[in-house]
């Protein structure tokens, strides 16, 4: 769900170790992003928008077959609130002799349709006259992008972080045939319980703005913004954490930082992305999954607590394997995603 999370409470609490062992890259690598035009695009509603510029970043070397079509490409799905740039949270597994090895996978990030700086209600300039848009959309988005930019229509793999999560595992369960492997990270099958709550939360923070106007709002809703993106703020980490690592005015300090990052969120934005994963139930569909799964979970994850979202989404995928470990960062964990590389290493061995 939403990522984002201040740094300072990170930073007062855990170091996450990024970089602290060889690497050949560097967070640099992941914040000099990319533009391609999709010529157009139509949403399952039936609506069309043309000239739409796509933000993406590459990492890896493309390898090609016989007919000059790319074999080894591996698709990142960022979650809510975040970007291609996102990439960078699991940058300890990407490198040279790294589980997601430079020169063995073609690595491809791309911000997703709704997010800004790809084409969303605030990018466009169409504010509530944007297409709403599904689960599904978002997946079509990137499945066009990748056709019109790189001619892949098979893909070696999909990684997706936390609503990533549900683009990638909805992917291999409706287009089962163009892909060989899944990754699953702090993700689940469904919306259900205090995530969908949340959701709502955050929504009904924004329309009950006095100015919101149905979306048609004249002026940023920057203090309907502020209270909607603080209102996450207890779920990012670890009960945990906030207990034993942060005293009180820490937490003071961080739910401050976290409402101003707030201010620079278009209200419709986050509506939109909301709306998209409300409906969100693919249980029924997760038998049709044949790529090899692996599903990584976090045990002080709150907002996919592993024995409701990760055990038994483990128990309906044929082929799946589990992976479970321990972060006190919780949902945010990705970070410390070092803990299993030995293990994620293991699972990509037999596609490399």
């Amino acid at each position: 769900m939403n990522n984002k999370i201040s740094n300072e409470i990170i930073n007062n609490g855990i170091n996450n170790g990024i970089n602290e062992c060889y690497n050949d890259l560097t967070e640099e690598d992941f914040l000099n992003p990319q533009y391609h035009e999709l010529e157009s695009f139509k949403f399952q509603s039936g609506e069309v928008l043309n000239n739409l510029k796509v933000e993406y970043i590459t990492i890896g070397t493309p390898i090609k077959n016989e007919k000059g079509d790319i074999v080894n490409g591996v698709l990142y799905f960022h979650g809510s609130g975040g970007s291609c740039s996102s990439l960078r949270r699991i940058i300890d597994i990407i490198g040279v002799k790294k589980p997601l090895d430079i020169e063995k996978f073609f690595i491809i990030a791309i911000t997703t349709l709704g997010s800004p700086n790809s084409p969303s209600p605030s990018t466009t300039g169409l504010g509530a006259d944007f297409p709403l848009y599904s689960i599904e959309d978002m997946i079509r988005f990137q499945m066009e992008f990748l056709k019109s930019k790189f001619n892949i229509i098979h893909l070696k793999g999909l990684i997706g972080n936390s609503m990533g999560g549900f683009q990638a595992i909805e992917w291999a369960a409706k287009f089962p045939n163009t892909i060989d492997f899944l990754i699953s990270l702090v993700s689940s099958y469904k919306v259900a319980g205090h995530n969908y709550a949340l959701s709502k939360l955050m929504n009904h923070i924004i329309e009950n703005d006095p100015n919101y106007n149905n979306g048609k709002y004249l002026q940023p809703l920057t203090s309907a913004t502020k209270l909607a993106n603080e209102s996450t703020y207890v779920f990012g980490l670890s009960r945990e954490f906030y207990r034993d690592k942060l005293t009180n005015d820490e937490i003071d300090l961080a739910m401050e930082e976290l409402a101003e990052e707030g201010m620079e969120d278009d209200a419709n934005d986050i509506l939109y992305m909301n709306n998209a994963g409300l409906n969100y139930d693919i249980e029924d569909k997760l038998g049709n999954i044949i790529a090899k799964t692996l599903i990584v979970a976090i045990n002080q994850d709150q907002y996919f607590p592993p024995e409701l979202d990760a055990i038994p989404m483990s128990n309906m995928i044929k082929n799946s394997k589990l992976l479970l470990y321990d972060s006190l960062m919780g949902h945010i964990g990705t970070r410390e995603i070092n803990k299993v590389e030995k293990e994620i290493g293991e699972f990509l061995k037999a596609f490399k």
